[in-house]
């Protein structure tokens, strides 16, 4: 490497280094982190964020905290639900994928039931009935 001109040891150390920083970020995002077959979650939204990279829930069930992730913002609307959905306080049914680790209490959601309401924010992902 110190054979190359400064400036693209230069480009390539910070590539690098960007690289580094983005594994974390990206460690959620996809479905490989997620476990094979549906889980399904009940209990009571103790926060929303609405936020990017996707819409999050967390959630109160038998006195533990989940998070919940939604899909993008776009789609987490495009299925209907939006800020005004759902409020903290309020139970809500999740069903998607929990993540492979099970001593995180994490899962991505592909439907949302709330106030009788169903939204499936992944809909090609939604498990037959």
């Amino acid at each position: 490497m110190r054979s190359l001109p400064i400036f693209i040891r230069r480009i390539v150390l910070g590539a690098a280094a960007l690289g580094a920083l983005a594994l974390p970020a990206s460690a959620h995002h996809g479905w490989a982190w997620t476990q094979d077959g549906f889980f399904e979650l009940t209990g009571t939204i103790t926060a929303i964020d609405y936020g990017n990279p996707h819409p999050t829930l967390d959630v109160e069930a038998n006195g533990e905290v989940w998070r919940v992730d939604l899909a993008t913002p776009r789609a987490t609307a495009n299925a209907g639900f939006t800020e005004d959905t759902a409020a903290v306080g309020d139970e809500v049914t999740a069903i998607g994928n929990r993540s492979r680790d099970e001593t995180e209490k994490h899962m991505k959601a592909v439907r949302i039931i709330v106030k009788g309401q169903t939204y499936d924010v992944y809909p090609d992902r939604v498990p037959s009935n």
